[in-house]
Parts: structure tokens; C-alpha cells; sequence
């Protein structure tokens, strides 16, 4: 049994509706040359690469956040699985309005232990900054932050023989995520 969790795509659509004013005020100012062309061109590259961006994320149908009994996948945090045994905590930082989930694991198990000292030194940064090495950043999907964090914990720590009904909601009111 596995959770898949998507991009959303009315985050694609509000990119898409933002960059469109600065991409008009962009060819307005070209066209028209009230504008420095230099500020003009840059407003029209810049925001127009929404559109590609946008158009990536309503295309690609691949699940960005994967929850399994094993464990927790993240297209954009780690290369396989996080199993739930090296999850010792979790928490919840907000930046600019979109959540992160912060995961907490055995200096053992950490991804930069692995790597050179330049992704040592950026781990140490990251961590002074008050994240992990390991985040799930939940901006692109379409989820209560609080509830999923709760039931990150309650993963992390349940038996495996209760996992699965967590993931199929049959341990009560506190495994319904979504």
C-alpha cells in the first residue's frame, strides 16, 4: 500500500497567472520603448520562464511525495526511500508561506556523510539555518502541513504491522492525512 501525493495543479496555474502581468509589462515596454530595453528584456526572460516552469508541472504526472510501509520518498529531497526506522523526529518551518518538513535522522544515515567537504559544509549551513539535511518541502503539493506532519510522526513511530493500516486509514480518525 503506498500514499502518492502530486503536484497540484492550480500551484502551476497561479505561477502561470503571476508571471503573466510582468511578461505584458515586459512587451509593453519593448513595443512601446517607454522603458529601459534593458529592464524591459530582463522582465520578459526572467517571468517568461514560468511558463516552461509551469508547463513542467502540469505535465509531469510522476508523484513528487510517495508514503509506503517501508518508508517516505521525495522526488526532491533524496534519491530512494527514507525508512521510517531512522526518522527519530520531525517539525514544521514556514518560509515565505510555504511549508517544510524538516526530518531528523542518525548522524549515520545523513547524505552528506557520503559526500565531500563542500556538501558538508552546505549540510552545516543548512542546519545553522534551523532544517535538516533531509527536508520535504510540501510548497507544490496540495496538503495540510500540520496533519501531515502528524502522521509523518505517527509513521515514524508505529510497528510495522500498524503502518499499513495507517497508510489504508483503518487505525481511526488520526490516520485521515488528506
Amino acid at each position: 500500500m503506498e500514499i502518492k501525493l502530486y503536484r497540484s495543479p492550480w500551484k502551476a496555474l497561479r505561477l502561470v497567472a503571476l508571471c503573466t502581468p510582468f511578461v505584458a509589462i515586459g512587451c509593453w515596454g519593448i513595443r512601446s520603448g517607454e522603458m529601459s530595453a534593458y529592464l524591459a528584456w530582463t522582465l520578459l526572460l526572467f517571468f517568461g520562464l514560468g511558463y516552461p516552469g509551469a508547463a513542467f508541472m502540469l505535465l509531469d504526472r510522476r508523484p513528487q511525495i510517495i508514503i509506503s510501509e517501508i518508508g517516505i520518498f521525495d522526488r526532491t529531497t533524496h534519491r530512494g526511500f527514507i525508512n521510517w526506522e531512522i526518522i527519530h523526529n520531525a517539525y514544521l518551518v514556514t518560509i515565505h508561506g510555504q511549508p517544510i518538513i524538516c526530518l531528523l535522522v542518525d548522524e549515520a544515515f545523513k547524505p552528506s556523510r557520503k559526500k565531500g567537504r563542500w556538501a558538508q559544509s552546505l549540510s552545516r549551513l543548512n542546519e545553522g539555518l534551523g532544517f535538516q539535511e533531509l527536508n520535504l518541502s510540501l510548497g507544490m503539493v496540495d496538503v495540510n502541513a500540520e496533519r501531515f506532519l502528524d502522521f509523518l510522526l505517527m509513521m515514524s513511530s508505529a510497528s510495522q504491522e500498524k503502518r499499513a493500516g495507517l497508510i489504508t486509514g483503518r487505525l481511526g480518525e488520526g490516520a485521515k492525512v488528506f
